[in-house]
């Protein structure tokens, strides 16, 4: 009685130390993220004054080798979560934010893995 509890007991923790760490099947690839813009004021940095914020709803564009993938548009907190394939992607905006576009970003997504990232666009304020 004794040992089959025992063995029992090892076959659980033996399944939990096998799957601890592995990712699900059909578990979502893709990146996910913030983007925010630097600087905000013109001169210089100010200690206690934030000198980037969020990019709050702007649109991108993730492409391949064979081009446009898909496109997304941060929130208002600048943060944003696309589902892709397993690849290398190149992540662009659509129009430009301030002076200059933000990005391009490189990015690889893996299988069964969100990427996280956090890119910095610079506004061109000086």
């Amino acid at each position: 009685m004794m040992t089959r509890r025992l063995f029992a007991i090892l076959l659980v923790l033996t399944t939990m130390s096998l799957s601890f760490g592995q990712t699900p099947p059909g578990s979502p690839s893709g990146v996910e993220g913030v983007i925010t813009i630097s600087p905000i004021q013109p001169g210089p940095a100010r200690e206690g004054v934030p000198s980037s914020a969020p990019l709050a709803n702007a649109t991108f564009e993730a492409a391949n080798e064979k081009g446009i993938v898909t496109s997304f548009t941060t929130d208002g907190q600048g943060r944003f979560r696309i589902s892709l394939a397993p690849g290398h992607y190149t992540i662009s905006q659509r129009g430009k934010t301030g002076i200059r576009p933000c990005g391009p970003f490189d990015v690889d997504v893996v299988t069964g893995k969100m990427t996280t990232v956090e890119w910095e666009c610079d506004t061109g304020m000086r």
